[in-house]
């Protein structure tokens, strides 16, 4: 059985949602603090024990291509002025992995963004994970996810819990069997009305797939909003073999709405040594005097 060595990351997006900042800025390379958004994620991938990642760009990504490569200029100004933690800091982001790009030329959806992948992954199983999803968990649902794989030799989608009022904005899978935080899964529909969803089990953007799902990729056709529905080939791929949904319960920050933008921001802040006492203070201070407590 082949070990999961590659990750696809799609980041093609337009970022619609976080206008105007993303106007002729990427959405992924909006800070957390004070680190792109994107390069937790590859900081995941690489905690998971994977190092070979493909970026799916688009057009305006040129910024996170030149994030993740060395910046001599910068590097020179930091070592003359003395500024080695930071220094250190920047040359990381360039050491962390072994990145590649590739552009989605037109906005197909997310299931096209991940046929993409095909030429750069092969026949061998790959882990998709979505830039929008910042998982805060020492990659523990992603370990967890490739542990199942590695057991079983199967595609593994990442699950969680959500209310009534959310279901119609995620994927919905309906569990067969459930053996603790283990889902084998029966179907999966995109988006389903409240009344209609099989359950409350939501797919949240961390994938692990055998290969066949790029020939399930091939076959299916333009579904909601005209795009190329990941979601659909994931429903091609269980009419041939199991398909597993890893539950999890904590760790997310969904960061491609901005609520749970500031959120991210603001926990993880509080959670850095450095700056978490202050922000602290501040947080205590603005509940003060806005009446809140």
């Amino acid at each position: 059985m082949s070990r999961v060595r590659k990750a696809v990351i799609p980041a093609a997006g337009l970022g619609t949602r976080f206008l105007p900042a993303t106007k002729s800025s990427p959405k992924e390379m909006l800070p957390v603090v004070d680190k792109p958004s994107i390069q937790y994620v590859v900081e995941e991938a690489v905690r998971a024990g994977i190092t070979d990642i493909l970026v799916i760009t688009g057009r305006s990504k040129r910024a996170v291509e030149d994030h993740f490569d060395r910046n001599f200029e910068l590097e020179y100004y930091l070592e003359q002025a003395g500024k080695h933690d930071l220094l250190k800091e920047v040359q990381a982001s360039s050491e962390l992995a072994d990145i590649h790009y590739v552009r989605q030329r037109d906005p197909l959806g997310l299931g096209h963004a991940v046929s993409v992948a095909r030429s750069h992954v092969g026949n061998e199983p790959f882990a998709v994970l979505l830039a929008d999803d910042l998982m805060v968990d020492d990659a523990a649902l992603l370990r967890a996810m490739l542990d199942v794989h590695e057991r079983y030799g199967r595609s593994v989608v990442a699950v969680q819990e959500v209310g009534p009022d959310e279901i119609s904005s995620y994927g919905c899978v309906e569990p067969d069997a459930m053996h603790e935080e283990l889902v084998e899964i029966r179907r999966i529909v995109e988006k389903p009305k409240p009344e209609e969803a099989p359950s409350n089990l939501a797919v949240i953007g961390r994938y692990v797939f055998t290969p066949e799902i790029f020939d399930a990729l091939d076959r299916i056709v333009p579904g909601r909003g005209g795009e190329l529905q990941l979601t659909d080939a994931i429903a091609l791929l269980l009419e041939e073999q199991t398909v597993y949904g890893q539950r999890f319960r904590f760790g997310r920050y969904d960061i491609g709405q901005k609520v749970d933008f500031l959120r991210a921001n603001v926990e993880l802040a509080l959670d850095r040594p450095d700056i978490g006492p202050e922000v602290e203070e501040w947080l205590r201070e603005l509940i003060r005097r806005r009446g809140l407590v």
